[in-house]
């Protein structure tokens, strides 16, 4: 007894050393982070982009919008656009004598008609940044105030990406300190009536803490290596609060099912480790399984994003299986100590379910039809994603009060051809130069563009820079039918298309050209993992089937939310862009994919359990149910809660990934799990366990237990 408290004691103190290490690396981490990489990698956009800039043609990462400031004298128009336009060429003098500055151009340094508003009040100065995308972001405020000091009679308001990336940063790392706190108190209830325990409660905090805190540093360490966003760190907590709360709900509820027999901590614990501890590393093992799957897509954010949900997850499981134990053979009985609403409570944690049941008992007893109906439900709510239209995440993600969002607006509906309406077309070959007249005229007639320039011809003669404006916003279809005619235009050499509306439909089309590929490593990953935990060849074929059925609903919610915008009044203001980002979706999709896998693995587990010690198919489907209906109703109840605390962020991108958790977690939960799974597993009977006769063994292996409980 003794040696197993010495050992418990060693596992907690070592916990805590890994804390403190994680808390003294954390700031360096985080500012290894960047934000940004929405845009996919290695494609035709991005190849023009790299070209052009050669060329002399670079992208601006900072527009700085001048005008005659608000409340200013009135002087004639002639006056006004004369004083506008020497506050230009100030900010531009000034600019391009600053060492984070690369190039600064405007209307008056290159004649360029697209950079002075329509009635020509404003003029735009473009700027690009030297260093790396973080880099840029730091020096960002530099270069304004430095621009606003050469002309201090004018208005300058900042835009385009860098400074809409920066602004984003500032609003997340706000919203989210307000969503934990708005969270916390309700949070604390569903758990305490999940756990039946203060002191319970304190647990699964400890698990999720532990493993988002040491996540971090880990993440900052691969920053110095890849393009990691700020975002995966709340991914990171969004997963690893899940996960903690699951697994460590688990393993609490079986080691008070076994002591509520009779048993004592050290037996309870032991039969814990070999049944919801085998759950824990299957689960952790499918949801690791389900985000890898992810790295495919040649994303930068989404890869970041799933990389810091495998890493949370790894941990989340080797706390749970390690410390929680630890901490539990400390405590002894006072881990189930103060419990406010024992007066209240019917069944004891562990215990079964009366609700949950009774709803088996009715869905078993008439499967096909509670079948029937939950498919035609979660049909009818997956029905609106197949209009679903993919973009990628920009300004418009900040509510329209922001002054990125704002002043991204102003140059919208002031400028005939704003810089993000723009094509960038590089045409490179031996008569790149003599054909460019006829083909910018080719140009000028696709339908849907409205000007082309030639900006930029190479001294050879063997490259050339076209500039051609559209009428149509990036992500929209009509953007992306021009952005495909212009590609098939033809051209007098090899030519690249570039632009935010290139770049919009060149990640649709990588991420849903690595979709198959995707599903294909996702189905053969989860097929073996839980065929050797289920021990069959039936569960899992449904497990993935039920699992799709899930996921369509909650995306078919996020597309009538979020793209049609009629989640406003419900959510907050927020800005409709009639898209949806592309990585962050697919991002939603396979979290709400690895919760539904952490579910399933937890009730095919409690339902093979009953059915090896019983042997019968509907009985075993009911007590399975019973067994973990209100476990996992209240650790989804836990996941949505902290989840959905992220929608009361001003930030679009925050609300969706919150929102779509958060959906998908009550939806697999309550519906799939409560209803779909135990109608299907009745309808198929003891089919559900076939498998070939050389792996058809009992899911648990049966071991003596010692007395130390091992």
């Amino acid at each position: 007894m003794d040696a197993v408290r010495r050992r418990a004691w060693w596992v907690v103190v070592s916990a805590l050393l890994a804390a403190v290490c994680a808390g003294v690396l954390a700031p360096v981490a985080f500012s290894a982070l960047s934000t940004g990489g929405a845009v996919a990698t290695d494609t035709e956009a991005m190849r023009a982009r790299r070209q052009a800039e050669r060329l002399g043609v670079p992208s601006p990462d900072l527009l700085l919008a001048v005008s005659q400031r608000t409340g200013a004298a009135r002087p004639g128009d002639g006056e006004r656009g004369a004083a506008v336009r020497d506050g230009t060429t100030a900010i531009t003098a000034k600019l391009a004598g600053q060492r984070d500055v690369k190039t600064v151009w405007s209307a008056q340094t290159t004649g360029d008609p697209w950079l002075r508003s329509e009635d020509g009040r404003t003029l735009l100065v473009a700027v690009r940044l030297k260093g790396t995308d973080k880099e840029r972001k730091q020096v960002a405020p530099g270069v304004v105030a430095a621009a606003r000091s050469a002309a201090p009679g004018m208005r300058v308001e900042p835009s385009g990406e860098v400074w809409a990336n920066r602004e984003i940063d500032e609003t997340i790392e706000r919203d989210l300190s307000r969503a934990e706190l708005l969270a916390a108190p309700v949070l604390f209830v569903v758990l305490v009536f999940a756990y039946g325990s203060v002191v319970s409660v304190l647990l699964p905090v400890v698990v999720a803490a532990l493993a988002i805190g040491c996540t971090i540093p880990v993440l900052g360490l691969l920053a110095q290596v890849a393009d990691v966003s700020r975002v995966a760190v709340n991914a990171a907590s969004a997963i690893g609060f899940g996960l903690a709360v699951d697994y460590s709900l688990f393993v609490l509820a079986r080691v008070r099912e076994e002591t509520s027999r009779g048993a004592d901590l050290h037996t309870a614990l032991a039969a814990a480790r070999r049944s919801s501890g085998r759950s824990v590393a299957f689960s952790a093992a499918a949801v690791t399984v389900c985000l890898a799957t992810a790295l495919v897509v040649p994303v930068p954010m989404l890869r970041a994003l799933s990389l810091a949900g495998m890493i949370v997850t790894v941990l989340a499981a080797l706390v749970a299986l390690t410390v929680l134990p630890a901490c539990l053979r400390l405590l002894g009985p006072r881990a189930q100590a103060e419990d406010p609403l024992a007066r209240w409570r019917r069944a004891r944690t562990g215990d079964g379910s009366r609700f949950w049941h009774r709803t088996a008992s009715a869905v078993t007893a008439r499967p096909l039809l509670a079948g029937g109906l939950a498919v035609l439900l979660l049909a009818l709510l997956a029905l609106p994603f197949t209009r679903a239209q993919l973009g990628i995440v920009d300004e418009r993600t900040l509510p329209s009060s922001a002054p990125a969002a704002a002043a991204a607006e102003r140059v919208r509906a002031e400028f005939t051809a704003p810089p993000e309406r723009l094509l960038n077309v590089v045409v490179t070959g031996p008569r790149a130069t003599d054909g460019a007249p006829a083909y910018g005229d080719r140009l000028a007639r696709v339908p849907g563009i409205t000007g082309v320039r030639v900006v930029r011809v190479d001294p050879s003669g063997e490259a050339l820079v076209l500039l051609a404006a559209t009428s149509a916003a990036p992500g929209t279809q009509e953007a992306d039918t021009v952005v495909g005619e212009v590609r098939r235009t033809p051209a007098p050499g090899s030519v690249v298309v570039g632009g935010r509306a290139a770049e919009t439909v060149d990640t649709a089309d990588a991420v849903l050209g690595a979709l198959p590929w995707c599903l294909s490593l996702l189905a053969v990953g989860l097929l073996a993992l839980l065929g050797a935990f289920t021990r069959s060849l039936v569960a899992p074929l449904k497990a993935l089937i039920v699992a799709a059925a899930s996921l369509g609903a909650s995306l078919g919610a996020l597309v009538v939310l979020f793209q049609d915008g009629h989640g406003g009044a419900v959510l907050g203001h927020f800005t409709a862009t009639g898209t949806l980002d592309a990585s962050t979706l697919l991002f939603v999709l396979f979290i709400a994919l690895a919760l539904s896998v952490d579910y399933e693995v937890f009730l095919l587990g409690r339902i093979r359990e009953e059915y090896d010690r019983c042997g019968d198919n509907r009985t075993s489907i009911i007590e399975g149910v019973a067994r973990t209906g209100r476990l996992m109703t209240s650790a989804a109840a836990a996941v949505a809660m902290s989840t959905a605390a992220m929608a009361t962020s001003d930030v679009a991108l925050l609300k969706f990934i919150g929102i779509g958790v958060a959906l998908g977690a009550l939806v697999d939960a309550v519906l799939v799990r409560g209803v779909l799974v135990p109608a299907t597993m009745a309808a198929l009977g003891p089919a559900n366990w076939w498998a070939p006769a050389r792996i058809r063994t009992p899911l648990l292996i049966t071991t003596p237990v010692k007395e130390d409980g091992s």
